[in-house]
This record gives C-alpha cells, sequence and structure tokens, in this order.
C-alpha cells in the first residue's frame, strides 16, 4: 500500500482511506490504479465481512487533482479514453464488489468523489459535507460516473445537478438519495459501526446474492456497466480535446473565467 490509499483491517472490515489530505483526496491516476487494486484484493479475500471507504482529513475527495487534469487537457483524445477507462474500471469494481460497502462520507465530496458514494451500498456523510458535480463549468460532463449518480439518485434530480453544478448541501443530499444517513461529525464513526453491527449479523453468501439481486433487480448488471462505460468514456475523452474542453480546462487551470461565461 502507497501513500495515496491506506488499509486498515478490524475484524472482518476492512477500511479503505484516501491519504491525500493536502489535495483534499484529489483523484489522480496513481490514486485510481492503487485503490482499483485494493479493491478487487479484498473482494477476493474470504476474509473480508464489509468494506469501508473514507477519506483523511476534512475532505471526503475533492474530485480530479489539478496535476493530472493538466496532464489530460495535453492529452490526445485516444490516451483521454484510455485514462477515462480506468477510472470507469474503478468505479465498477466497486459498484459490483461482493462485499456491502459503506461510503463514510467524513467531508465534501465534488466530481468523481460524489461517484464513489453513488456507488457504495450504504452512505452515511456528515452534516456538514457540501456536494458538486461541477464538470460543465470546466465545458465537460460527469460520464464516467453518470450511471452510479442517476442509479443512486434518479434522473430528474441528475439531470438538474449535471447541467446546473450547483453546490449542494448534506441535507439535500439526504434528500435525493446520494446520502442514507446524515450525523453530527462526532457521531459518524457510531453510526457507521451500528451499520457494521447490523451486517455481521448476514450469512456472507447470501448478503453477496442480495446485493447482486437489488442490482439486477434495478437494472443494473456488470455486464451492461461495461458497455456504457465504453461508452461514456469516449464521450469525455472527446469533449476533452473539443474546443470547449479545451477552453473550460483552461481557463480553470488559469483561474479565470472561461469564455461562454456572459
Amino acid at each position: 500500500m502507497t501513500q495515496a490509499i491506506r488499509l486498515d483491517r478490524s475484524g472482518g472490515t476492512a477500511r479503505l482511506s484516501l491519504a491525500r489530505p493536502q489535495v483534499h483526496n484529489a483523484f489522480d491516476d496513481a490514486l485510481i490504479a492503487e485503490l482499483t487494486e485494493a479493491l478487487r484484493a479484498l473482494d477476493a479475500d474470504p476474509a473480508v465481512r464489509a468494506v469501508v471507504l473514507t477519506g483523511d482529513g476534512s475532505t471526503f475527495s475533492a474530485g480530479a487533482d489539478l496535476g493530472w487534469m493538466r496532464r489530460m487537457a495535453q492529452a490526445s483524445e485516444d490516451e483521454n479514453r484510455e485514462d477515462s477507462l480506468r477510472l470507469a474500471a474503478l468505479m465498477r469494481t466497486l459498484n459490483f464488489l461482493s462485499k456491502p460497502t459503506i461510503a463514510r462520507v467524513n467531508g465534501s465530496a465534488y466530481g468523481g468523489g460524489v461517484g464513489l458514494v453513488a456507488c457504495c451500498d450504504l452512505a452515511i456523510g456528515v452534516d456538514t459535507a457540501k456536494f458538486s458535480l461541477s464538470e460543465v463549468k470546466l465545458g465537460l460532463v460527469p460520464a464516467v460516473i453518470s450511471p452510479y449518480v442517476v442509479h443512486a439518485i434518479g434522473g430528474r434530480h441528475a439531470r438538474r445537478l449535471f447541467t446546473g453544478a450547483e453546490v449542494i448541501d448534506a441535507t439535500e443530499a439526504h434528500a435525493i438519495g446520494l446520502l442514507h444517513q446524515l450525523t453530527a461529525p462526532d457521531q459518524l464513526d457510531e453510526a457507521v459501526d451500528r451499520a457494521l453491527h447490523f451486517w455481521a449479523k448476514g450469512g456472507p453468501a447470501a448478503q453477496r446474492e442480495a446485493k447482486q439481486l437489488a442490482l439486477r433487480m434495478s437494472g443494473m448488471t456488470r455486464d451492461a456497466a461495461e458497455r456504457t462505460d465504453t461508452e461514456n468514456a469516449a464521450l469525455i475523452a472527446r469533449m476533452r480535446v473539443s474546443a470547449e474542453g479545451q477552453e473550460g480546462l483552461g481557463a480553470f487551470l488559469d483561474k479565470r473565467a472561461p469564455g461562454w461565461v456572459l
């Protein structure tokens, strides 16, 4: 395990922490690769009964790392597609993990961080957290995370948040289904432990089948997700190299308003 993430075990629970608090646990290619590898290893470990995903510091995840965004802004469409497919594989791995998963949302989540929350079976968050899907401000769309976010909050809420890019508070995130439970920061661990206590009473094989049953009955399968991921990776790659995407990314990195802002 490297410095991008940290794994702690206690009994049958594995806790994965995004360990880049100095950049608010922002995503880069290294974090994506390490988190995907760690999740796959935990999925295959029969001693693991549940997985808790959280962030170090005061933020769950700020989304894309600035350095990573800068590299991708200069990359080709093919390179951007491959990069997006790696992020898609992370989200798919988390969403279809055979073990129950909890998003321990210790602080705000933006962009891909919202995707991680949406991919978990249970999301418990602090009542001070903020959330945003701000990609359109960069001339982009939340393509790779969209299947999981739409599944979590529904199409109507997704249309508003995808196009408006507004920041919502934890109360609204709870009302639309992104968070299952709100708690004061000093009660977050107690709430997570309570959920783990009840999960420990279930049979692991039954829980695995029950999770897949719920996903299947709601129209979400791994095969369908893989097909959608391919399409969405191509979409975001095309938009990153488009004139609008280049202007949006450039404006963000240069700390100026993009040309389309009136």
